[in-house]
């Protein structure tokens, strides 16, 4: 049976057996359970060592003062014929049983054990690619080596709160600006907030994106900020919504990005998650090169794919979409769950086709992503914010919300201010879903336009 299991372990292709651990924190956890059942063969491996040495240590204990007894007086010893009887017995019969018990190997369960579950271990692309991870929080982050390599990451409640405090900062000072100023045009423009004496609207994008994701760099001027409100929305006089209207926020101004609180259940959440996780692979790329989808360092995380017709939870979540946003969901993508993995992230991308890959939702047939809708099913303790480095905005996850925003003018033209980006999880597990809406069934609807939504 042992030899059986080895040679079923070396067989297996490893491509087969392993997932791709570090590109999803909810599938790290089954690691947790897998090496907790081997410390637990483990010790019954010891205990059947220590269990067997206390047989053997009783044996000589035994022998031990037999032998003392009998070499006092040797002949004394064996004229009894009871002694001789049971010394002629122990060295024939009870030494080879002794000799049986110290040859018995009592690892072969806990190697059984591990044969079996070495073949799910992570391999060398999930040490390396953990590795990574962790340098890139480092560079984003601006953690020092020190701190990263004893552990010590910033408190997760003081993270995000240390990069507000910086934007406030700012905003106080520019009111002062904006009273002192008899112009509201010049109030009006653009903020260059510095890094190093170097305006933030010239850095390179990976440094803008960098800087978001650790809260600085956030453009927003007072007199924009002041246009931005929370509303009730029914969904263009939804009857679903009439009653119970959607609670919207105002993220942002330009792009137009809108959330929505408490627009999907704790229940619902789980429902997602479990469906997903046995289909989570690692997420893909479109290579416009090549036109085939692949993975790449870029986007570190997990995805599966679920059907509205598959489960009715599913089904009306999609639905939700529709009432809310306007839009028909049936020519949109199946929902997206995605789950990062150990400093997962996505780094700065579009999500509708250029005027440069014209076929890149040419199988799908329904036109190009006229708009994003994002469900955030976590809080994340640290980092994992979704940013837009083009325009200076940071959107903080929160278990129960949702974003939407256009990624098309109403031409039809892509809206390249979307362009945005998933930041590394510094601390915590990130689970988001989202549903990308095309255009074709929208051409005889009333979307709820963004300006509607005010």
């Amino acid at each position: 049976m042992i030899w059986y299991i080895l040679i079923i372990g070396i067989l297996l292709p490893q491509s087969l057996a392993h997932p791709g651990f570090f590109t999803s924190i909810g599938q790290m956890t089954d690691l947790i359970h897998t090496e907790k059942d081997l410390v637990t063969s483990l010790k019954d491996y010891i205990k059947a060592e220590e269990d067997k040495l206390e047989q053997i240590k009783k044996w000589a204990e035994k022998l031990d003062r037999l032998t003392s007894t009998a070499t006092k007086d040797p002949e004394g010893f064996v004229g009894h014929p009871v002694n001789a009887f049971k010394l002629m017995k122990r060295l024939n019969t009870e030494w080879s049983e002794l000799e049986n018990l110290v040859l018995k190997d009592m690892s072969d369960g806990f190697i059984s054990n591990l044969t079996i579950q070495r073949q799910y271990f992570p391999n060398d692309e999930d040490q390396v690619g953990a590795a990574k991870a962790l340098l890139r929080l480092q560079d984003t982050y601006n953690l020092d080596t020190d701190t990263i390599s004893k552990g010590n990451l910033p408190d997760p409640e003081h993270q995000r709160a240390n990069g507000n405090l910086k934007y406030f900062e700012y905003i106080m000072a520019k009111e002062k600006d904006v009273n002192k100023s008899a112009s509201d045009d010049q109030s009006d423009q653009k903020t260059t907030p510095k890094k190093k004496g170097v305006a933030v609207d010239y850095l390179p994008e990976r440094q803008k994106y960098e800087m978001l994701c650790r809260g600085e760099g956030i453009k927003m001027t007072p007199r924009r900020q002041k246009k931005l409100f929370c509303r009730y929305h029914d969904g263009n006089r939804n009857p679903k919504f009439i009653l119970a209207p959607a609670k919207q926020e105002d993220e942002w101004d330009k792009p137009r990005i809108i959330r929505f609180h408490d627009i999907i259940s704790d229940a619902e959440i789980e429902i997602v998650k479990d469906l997903a996780k046995p289909r989570l692979s690692r997420a893909t790329v479109h290579d416009p090169e090549t036109g085939k989808l692949t993975t790449a360092q870029y986007r570190v995380s997990k995805s599966a794919w679920l059907s509205g017709y598959e489960n009715p939870v599913v089904s009306r979540i999609n639905m939700r979409i529709q009432d809310l946003t306007g839009l028909d969901v049936s020519t949109a993508e199946e929902l997206q769950v995605a789950n990062y993995g150990v400093g997962g992230q996505y780094e700065p991308h579009f999500d509708f086709a250029r005027k440069d890959e014209p076929d890149a939702f040419k199988e799908l047939g329904t036109g190009n992503r006229i708009a994003t809708w994002l469900f955030y099913m976590s809080d994340v303790s640290a980092g994992g914010a979704t940013v837009f480095p083009e325009v200076g905005a940071s959107v903080w996850p929160k278990k129960g919300t949702a974003v939407f925003w256009y990624n098309l003018f109403a031409s039809g033209e892509g809206d390249y201010s979307t362009r945005h980006a998933a930041c590394p999880v510094l601390v915590g597990n990130k689970w988001v879903s989202n549903k990308w809406l095309h255009e074709r069934g929208q051409e005889f609807r009333r979307p709820c336009t963004l300006s509607e939504l005010e």
